[in-house]
């Protein structure tokens, strides 16, 4: 499980890769958060995610909800495992969240 972020001028850049499950839970909110701090749309790269359980995705839905009350744009691109674990989980629309597949 890798969670990294780059912040670029107009956007900050969200990429995980690997796992992510209650145990990485702490780490891709406290990044979540930061993005969501910057005041600059968010991007979230999820291509690499392996799997991804129902913890990580009330994060990433928390954090559309939060941006889209901010005014922050916030796209995801995501990976076939990504896009299944969300709509098995009920995850099929996050607000304030535009999906790339």
């Amino acid at each position: 499980m890798a969670v990294t972020m780059e912040r670029l001028e107009s956007q900050a850049v969200i990429r995980l890769e690997g796992e992510f499950t209650l145990a990485s839970a702490s780490e891709l909110k406290k990044l979540l958060l930061q993005g969501l701090a910057s005041g600059n749309d968010l991007r979230l790269d999820l291509e690499h995610a392996e799997e991804i359980d129902v913890t990580a995705m009330q994060l990433l839905w928390a954090t559309g909800r939060e941006a889209a009350r901010k005014g922050i744009g916030m796209a995801i691109q995501v990976s076939d495992a990504a896009a299944t674990a969300a709509r098995e989980a009920g995850f099929e629309r996050f607000p304030g969240l535009t999906v790339e597949e």
